[in-house]
């Protein structure tokens, strides 16, 4: 199956989630966050906010807030598709990109190396970790700079998502980049990666 016909396929079972199930998990998804201390040794975290269905992360994020980490939103540019990263307070100001999508008002946003963890939305993930997204290319775009570092180490790519949303084998591309861990509701899964996970 290509990757168009598994997007429309894993997007209809994610949407077929009932608002129960989808809160259910957003709690299982931190609890187990939390057993892991998979936001421990980050000080620099980025997240973002779901959009179309995607995995809610925000209790992820308020925890984080609460420890006093610093958290970061993705900031679409107005040209070219590589994202920075504003740094999100309880009090920052927000206005939709051209998505329509919030983002933070801050004048001087992060790129994404300058993350330690990067919380990352997607449409499928499968057992070796690469991630299936919406297609735009701008995580791919953002993250290029990995593929040219073999031993880079930041930031570390954590994709948050459903377990309906997992595959056994997912198409990709010399450019695309595996996670190194995905996150469900279920469980913590981890990737050989030459870039271990350490938590």
């Amino acid at each position: 199956m290509d990757k168009y016909a598994l997007r429309r396929q894993l997007k209809a079972a994610r949407n077929a989630l009932r608002p129960t199930a989808r809160r259910h998990a957003a709690r299982g998804a931190l609890r187990l966050a939390l057993r892991h201390g998979l936001l421990l040794r980050a000080q620099r975290i980025g997240f973002y906010l779901p959009q179309g269905g995607e995995f809610d992360a925000h209790p992820l994020l308020d925890h984080a807030l609460a420890m006093r980490r610093a958290c970061y939103l993705p900031v679409v540019p107005r040209r070219g598709r590589v994202m920075r990263f504003g740094r999100l307070h309880r009090a920052t100001r927000m206005s939709p990109n051209r998505y329509g999508i919030p983002e933070p008002l801050d004048p001087r946003p992060l790129r994404a190396r300058e993350l330690d963890l990067l919380l990352m939305p997607l449409v499928g993930f499968d057992t070796d970790g690469y991630r299936l997204g919406m297609g735009g290319g701008y995580y791919d775009a953002t993250l290029a700079f990995m593929q040219h570092r073999r031993h880079w180490r930041k930031p570390r790519l954590v994709g948050v998502a459903y377990e309906c949303q997992r595959v056994d084998t997912l198409p990709h591309d010399p450019w695309d980049m595996p996670l190194d861990a995905v996150l469900t509701e279920r469980r913590l899964y981890r990737f050989d990666s030459s870039r271990p996970l350490r938590t």
